[in-house]
Order: structure tokens, then C-alpha cells, then sequence
């Protein structure tokens, strides 16, 4: 058995070093592989040290069966995948190796100069550095086209956010097939230029020094830093209990002596960090459930000093051409689970953060203050944050959604970028058809942003919300080119809403849940046609149920009532771009949603049973069902974006809205039918 993707296949993998990253890694691996046969060997020459992370990786697995992560039966197939070994020749037959030891140049170099001896010519091997250059890991191999960086954070096994760093040996294919990989796998890979630190580590290692020179400057202690820092920048944790976590004293100690020549003079190890290592001691941080007052003064002291040294570190980062907005923007959000730097500007407004990071400048000897900062704010323009892309197949477009830590969920924004694409694609003579999809393995879309619902107030407003997500999925509808949805995950709401806008939609194989419109949940209605074109795609009586159930759709049904046309066997952008150009060609014809009145539509709808939902908001979905039933298509969507906006003259939208902020999707809003 193997796991195959774009015609490699991967049978053994294999990961060099049992410190304090190596495991984990090989845990992910494990659980997502496992079940496709794939082994994975963990080496490394320390017994004591395989043996540590044999344990490691034992006890998080038993805490994933106890938190139901998983089953009884996952946790026996993932260990059992796994081997520990000191002995090289265990990784000589590896179709993947990844090296996770210590950043050290020569110590890796040398690790990969012994595989080179013993692997396959098909071997790919990558590097988990953190902050050493590729070319500088792989000198000495003869074959330096096969190799790359793939750096990892912490948690490794969690965290979503890898950096693929290809040198400049490496082969197109060679990155364009990790890029794919790590992506087939369910991480969310960035493609970075390679310099020295990559494009993340500097914004932590950096954050990190700015915090600590606060406290060498007596702005503020260690724990007010922190607590500062959590506030002015979104940090879960602040930067000194961020090093206890993931124990990088001692590299960003190298890391940032290393910045200084390599990146800029500001950046250089704090006299704290230095003697703290030497104390071989944690930083005295925050006890849990603690909190610490700061006085205002100081506070405001704390916050522009960590806003100003964090926004004109990412400004440089961008100025240096390793990386794009909308990749270093998602990086940081998810690898550092704090608020996005070109987000913050936005939102602070770019003179702003120009002038707070000109004001830091001016006290930090060496600190940059980069080109594209002042470009910016010079042209009175906020930044530009793509959560949509588009890439181009010869005549077909492919747009793809990519906001991966809401599973690609529809904000106001994402609306806005894919009506843009949409445009571009009308009136671009080279496209003959477009493919929609979504990024990673998941989801295409998860729904509508709640945050962005929570924000409605009056049925006015909701109503105009409707008509707004309408008016790019009519666009969609009528583009004049095909369009096909390729459903890479499932489509949940205002997602599955997008998807039966479009011509067609064709779904990869295997997947289970595909679809559902969980509106009732949130004491709401669908708004962007889901009354319309399900009823319409699938029959009345059908979607009706669906529709006031809330309840999901598997893939094998959604095949059966004609919600999606096809699945995928083998890849499925390849399938998609396939069918668009047959449905371009008219090879392939999908009749069109009908547009005219329905014939037969009842006076009501059959009972359904409703558990916990609410009776009031289901009232005003079959209203809306039956109303837009009986009306054409176009005067059945201004019906529903009405009914959508009644929604919020009721108790229950407000309930069900703060019961899903609060407590997350599972939880069942108490409904009061009002």
C-alpha cells in the first residue's frame, strides 16, 4: 500500500532526529498516512533520545484517545506504523525523508551526505530548519534538485503552517510536488524565496526581542509585557511564555546574532535572553488564570513599542521579496495565532502604523523602516489581503477560496475578491471556462463567517446582506462561460449556496458529508439562494426537508438527487479543469437551473421533525420555500433576501447567533419560538 499523489508514490517515509521537533512531525505523518499503509521510521544515534520520543509521541496519542481525537483502533494502527531506530540503512528505501536535528550546518549536512549514499535516486529529501538557507544544508549533495526546506511549527503535529523553501538547485517539480503534497496532507504550505530565518521566525524571534528590550528599557516587567502584548497584537500567549513552550531560547539566541548581519543591525540577542540561557532557566511568566494590571501610561508605553517593532518587521520581510501579502498574512495568523500584520495596519490605518513604526525606528538604532510602508501609506490605500486566488490553466481559470483557519469560510471580503475574479473571467477572451474550488482537504467552504452575521441588525440590513451575496452568485450563474465547483470538502451554508450557483459541481471521491444547510442552527434562513436553486436542482419536497432539518448531505447522496453531477477518481482539479473545457466545447451539456415559476408547488409542506429548532424561523423557511416556489427564479431570490431579512425581527436569530459565538456549532441554541 502507498499514498499517491501526482504520480509519486509514498510507501516509507523517514525522520532524522528524536528531539524536541522530530516527533511530532512523525506523528502527523503517521496519523494521516497510516491508514493508507505508509511507514514511517524515526532515526536517530541516540538510544536515550529515540526513547523520549517514542514516549512523547505514546502519550499524545493516549491523550487524542481520550479526548475521542481517536478511536482505540487509530491510536493501534498509528503507533504501529511507526519504528525507532538508530540505524541508517532503516531510511535507505524512504520515498520522503524529512531531518529534524539540531540547526546545526555541518551536523546537517553531514546527516544528508551519508542518505545520499544509501537512498534511491527517487528520494526526497528536505530539511526542518528553522533559520539555515538550503543551499547552505545541501552543499555537498551531488543531486541538490531533490531537496528543499520544510520548515514546521509548533506544535508540529497541530499546527497547520509549513514554509517550503526551495534553494536555488531545487527543481520546479521538485517544490510544485511538495507544495501539492503538504496541501494533500492537510497542512497549509507557504512557498518562501530563501534567505536566512525564512519569512515566520523573524516576526517570532523578532517580537521576541522587542519584548525583551521593553523590560531592558523599564517600559515594563516580563509578565506586563505579556499581558501588553496579548492585547496589542492578539497574541494567545505572550512572547516570554511563548519561549517556555516551545523551548527556543537557545536558537533564537543564534537566530537573532545571525539577523543582525543577514536581515538588519537592530536585530541582536538581548542581554536577557543571554543570561537567562546561562541560568538555564524558564522566564518567570504568567501563572494560569493570572492577571496583571498595567497602569494606562505605561500600557500605551508597551503597545506602540510591540505594535511599531512587529509591523515594521513584517514590512521588511515584505520589502525583501521572500514572500507575498496574502501568504505571510496567513502564515503568521495561524503559525503564531496572533492578529495578521497587514490586518492590524488596516485597521490602525497604514499613516498610522507608518508612524508608529517610524517612531520606534527613531528610538532602536539599525531597525528599518521599509519602502513598501511608506509607499503605501504615501498612496492613502489600505493593503490589499487576497483571500481569493486565481491561477490560470491554459483557457480555464481556476479561483480558488484560502482562508484555511475558518476552513474557508465566506466572509463580506471573500464575496468581494470572487465577484472581481468573476469579472476578470468574463472579459478575458483567453478563458473559455472557470473552475471554482477550495484550499486543503477539508472544506470548500464552511459557511458564512458568523462574525459577519453577528453584525446585522435590522431586517433592512439583513435583506441587504442577502442581496449582496446574491448579486455575486448570479454573476456566477450567468457569466456566459461555465463554471464548475469542484468540491474538494464539503459545502456547508452559504459554501453550498456558492457551489450550486455554479454550472456544475463535481466532488473528489471518498469524501462522506458533502453538503448541509445548517442555517436553522443559528435561528436563521439561507440567504444567498438556498431555498431557490435546491428546490430547484433537487425536487421540493426533497430539498424542503433537507432545507428545515438543517441535516447533512453524504457525498453518495448528493450523486443520487443530482446536487453534485460526478465524482473525481483521481485528482480533482485535474477532473475539474477536464469538464469545464467539455462543457466549453459542448462535449458535456448540465441542463440549466430552471428559471421559470415551479409547477404544482402545495399549499404546505409536509411535518418534519424539528427537535430543538426553531418553530418561528421554521415558519418563515417554508414561507420562503413555497413563496420563491411559485415566483421565477430572479423574483424568488428577492423573496427569500425578504424572508432573510425578517429573520432578524426574531428572538430566536439573536439567540442562535450568540449561542454559536459562544459555544461553538455543536452546542443547540435554547430556542424560544419567538
Amino acid at each position: 500500500m502507498s499514498f499517491t499523489y501526482r504520480g509519486r508514490d509514498i510507501r516509507k517515509i523517514a525522520v532524522i532526529g528524536s528531539g524536541q521537533i522530530g516527533p511530532d512531525i512523525a506523528l502527523y505523518f503517521a496519523k494521516i498516512l497510516s491508514g493508507a499503509g505508509v511507514d514511517v521510521v524515526v532515526l536517530d544515534v541516540a538510544p536515550e533520545a529515540l526513547e523520549r520520543g517514542r514516549l512523547k509521541m505514546a502519550k499524545k496519542v493516549e491523550k487524542g484517545v481520550q479526548t475521542k481525537a481517536f478511536t482505540p483502533d487509530d491510536a493501534k494502527r498509528i503507533l504501529g506504523s511507526v519504528r525507532w531506530t538508530t540505524e541508517y540503512q532503516e531510511a535507505a528505501d524512504a520515498d520522503l525523508v524529512v531531518e529534524a536535528a539540531t540547526e546545526d550546518a555541518p551536523l546537517k549536512g553531514k546527516i544528508f551526505k551519508t542518505l545520499e549514499s544509501l537512498c534511491g535516486a527517487g528520494t526526497i529529501f528536505v530539511s526542518n530548519s528553522s533559520h539555515l538557507e538550503p543551499e547552505v544544508i545541501f552543499a555537498g549533495l551531488s543531486d541538490r534538485g531533490r531537496t528543499a526546506v520544510v520548515h514546521y511549527f509548533f506544535p508540529a503535529e497541530r499546527n497547520i503552517i509549513v514554509e517550503v523553501v526551495p534553494g536555488k538547485e531545487t527543481r520546479a517539480e521538485t517544490a510544485d510536488w511538495l507544495m501539492g503534497f503538504y496541501e494533500a496532507i492537510g497542512k497549509v504550505p507557504i512557498r518562501v524565496a530563501s534567505r536566512y530565518g525564512y519569512a515566520v521566525d523573524p516576526i517570532f524571534e523578532g517580537l521576541f526581542q522587542a519584548a525583551a528590550l521593553c523590560v531592558e528599557e523599564g517600559i515594563g516587567s516580563i509578565k506586563e509585557v505579556d499581558t501588553v502584548a496579548c492585547q496589542a497584537l492578539g497574541l494567545k500567549v505572550g512572547p516570554f511564555t511563548a519561549m517556555n513552550l516551545t523551548g527556543g531560547n537557545p536558537i533564537s539566541n543564534k537566530g537573532l546574532d545571525n539577523y543582525h548581519a543577514k536581515i538588519m543591525p537592530w536585530y541582536t540577542s538581548p542581554a536577557i535572553l543571554k543570561k537567562q540561557i546561562a541560568a538555564g532557566a524558564p522566564w518567570e511568566t504568567l501563572e494560569r488564570h493570572e492577571i496583571v494590571a498595567v497602569e494606562p501610561a505605561r500600557q500605551k508605553a508597551l503597545s506602540e513599542a510591540l505594535q511599531g517593532a512587529y509591523l515594521g518587521i513584517a514590512c521588511e520581510i515584505l520589502d525583501s521579496g521572500i514572500t507575498s501579502v496574502g501568504d505571510f498574512e496567513m502564515a503568521v495568523e495561524s503559525a503564531l495565532d496572533m492578529t495578521p500584520p497587514f490586518r492590524l495596519m488596516n485597521r490602525l490605518g497604514v499613516p498610522a502604523a507608518l508612524a508608529l513604526v517610524q517612531k520606534y525606528a527613531d528610538a532602536h538604532t539599525g531597525f528599518k523602516v521599509a519602502e513598501c510602508l511608506k509607499e503605501r501609506a504615501a498612496s492613502g490605500k489600505p493593503w490589499f489581503v487576497p483571500t481569493v486566488f486565481r491561477r490560470d490553466h491554459h483557457d480555464v481559470a481556476v479561483v480558488i477560496l484560502r482562508r484555511p483557519k475558518v476552513l474557508n469560510a465566506l466572509s463580506a471580503e471573500t464575496f468581494d475578491q470572487i465577484s472581481s475574479y468573476m469579472e476578470e473571467i468574463r472579459r478575458d477572451p483567453k478563458i473559455k471556462a472557470a473552475v471554482l474550488t477550495g484550499f486543503g482537504v477539508k472544506a470548500f467552504a464552511a459557511g458564512a463567517d458568523v462574525t459577519f452575521l453577528a453584525k446585522i441588525e435590522t431586517p433592512a440590513q439583513g435583506e441587504e446582506t442577502a442581496l449582496g451575496s446574491q448579486k455575486v452568485l448570479n454573476k456566477i450563474e450567468n457569466l456566459g462561460k461555465p463554471v464548475v465547483c469542484a468540491l474538494n470538502g464539503y459545502a456547508f451554508g452559504g459554501g453550498n449556496e456558492l457551489a450550486m450557483a455554479c454550472t456544475a459541481r463535481i466532488s473528489k471521491k471518498g469524501l462522506s458529508v458533502l453538503a448541509a444547510q445548517p442555517e436553522p442552527n443559528l435561528g436563521i434562513i439561507p440567504g444567498a439562494g438556498g431555498t431557490q436553486r435546491f428546490v430547484r436542482l433537487v425536487g421540493l419536497e426533497r430539498a424542503a426537508e433537507i432545507l428545515r432539518t438543517a441535516r447533512t448531505v453524504l457525498a453518495k447522496e448528493a450523486l443520487a438527487i443530482g446536487l453534485v453531477q460526478r465524482e473525481a477518481e483521481g485528482d480533482l482539479l485535474d477532473a475539474a479543469i477536464a469538464f469545464a473545457r467539455d462543457l466549453a466545447s459542448g462535449k458535456e451539456k448540465v441542463p440549466p437551473i430552471p428559471r421559470a415559476p415551479m409547477a404544482k408547488v402545495p399549499d404546505a409542506l409536509p411535518r418534519v421533525e424539528l427537535g430543538h429548532l426553531s418553530r418561528r424561523i421554521d415558519a418563515i423557511l417554508c414561507d420562503a420555500i413555497l413563496g420563491g416556489a411559485r415566483k421565477t427564479l430572479e423574483e424568488g431570490l428577492a423573496h427569500e433576501a425578504r424572508k432573510f431579512g425578517e429573520c432578524f425581527t426574531t428572538e430566536d436569530a439573536r439567540i442562535g447567533i450568540r449561542n454559536f459565538l459562544e459555544n461553538g456549532p455543536r452546542a443547540k441554541a435554547p430556542f424560544v419560538h419567538r
